[in-house]
């Protein structure tokens, strides 16, 4: 039997490259992909396209990746600070990925951003810019700083995510200034002041959100969200 085939969302921007100062790429850290094959799964790097119900059709669960701001519009409001890597279209078609694997019961895993996605294809609300009076840690947004920032979570006890990683208390990184306050009708499982950290489906849907990026640590715990959405994709499979 094939491995369960695992969607990718990919970060469309304009980067240098020798055909140019701003050049269109669809663009993915390798890690996601990495820690996809490493928990059994086949990754496939999913493009943008106009019928997101085709390609659900073709995945047994699905990881919305990070990448640049969701619109505000999205959750009715108005735009309040400058946006960073905003896409139009990355939203429409993400938004559209998380509300339709909701409606047919497909694992999903969402990381920074895709969390967010969840959230707000949820109903949810969002802070738009991170400030101290929210009580969560700001990261000097450098390199070095945000690939080597970390701050204690703490996950509810009855949680799936605290069953997945198998502790509730552990150590992750921050690379984003944007956050989710409201779940919308997800549940909220960790909080760092007002900020949701990780959130997840309440029935037999098996989607977890994070706000960090497993990808991007070397803690081994961090490896059991992968074997999450594939374990969930594999089971999901199975007649």
């Amino acid at each position: 039997m094939r491995p369960p085939v695992i969607g990718l969302t990919a970060f469309r921007r304009d980067l240098p490259t020798y055909l140019g100062a701003q050049t269109d790429l669809y663009t993915l850290d390798p890690s996601y992909a990495d820690g996809i094959s490493r928990a059994g799964g086949l990754p496939v790097i999913l493009p943008h396209n106009e019928d997101p119900q085709a390609v659900l059709d073709l995945l047994d669960g699905l990881v919305l990746t990070g990448g640049g701001d969701l619109h505000p519009e999205h959750y009715g409001a108005a735009t309040a600070t400058v946006l960073e890597d905003a896409d139009a279209g990355a939203d429409v078609w993400e938004l559209a990925l998380a509300r339709g694997a909701r409606e047919r019961c497909l694992p999903v895993l969402g990381i920074c951003r895709g969390m967010q996605t969840l959230a707000v294809a949820a109903g949810g609300t969002m802070i738009q810019d991170l400030r101290p009076e929210h009580g969560h840690p700001l990261i000097e947004h450098t390199p070095e700083a945000l690939m080597g920032s970390r701050h204690d979570v703490e996950v509810d006890a009855n949680s799936r995510l605290a069953e997945v990683m198998g502790c509730r208390s552990f150590a992750v990184n921050s690379i984003h200034h944007q956050g989710v306050v409201d779940p919308g009708d997800l549940v909220a499982t960790a909080r760092v002041g007002r900020v949701v950290e990780s959130l997840e489906s309440d029935g037999e849907w098996a989607a977890i959100g994070v706000q960090w990026h497993p990808e991007k640590m070397h803690e081994p715990e961090q490896q059991a969200l992968f074997r999450f959405v594939v374990d969930a994709a594999r089971a999901r499979r199975t007649p």
